[in-house]
């Protein structure tokens, strides 16, 4: 799979993941825990609003992978 292919996969599944991640987020705020509590709502949306970072973080990394066939070519270089 070229680099420019896994790119585009990846854009796609980041916004997926952000457009979920918030409506899940917003449906949990709702909770009367969260909602009627200063403090449990603060530590809340700093919770929510960076918890998107660890699902996201595999497939950065996998979009900025190298190519496979690119790694063999640079191997046999060496």
């Amino acid at each position: 799979m070229t680099i420019r292919l896994r790119k585009f996969i990846g854009a796609i599944l980041l916004l997926a993941l952000v457009i979920v991640w918030a409506l899940v987020a917003m449906a949990l705020a709702q909770a009367p825990l969260i909602r009627d509590h200063a403090i449990a709502s603060i530590a809340y949306y700093v919770i929510a609003g960076l918890g998107w970072v660890l699902p996201a973080m595999p497939i950065v990394s996998w979009m900025s992978r190298r190519n496979q066939e690119a790694g063999i070519r640079d191997q046999k270089r060496s």
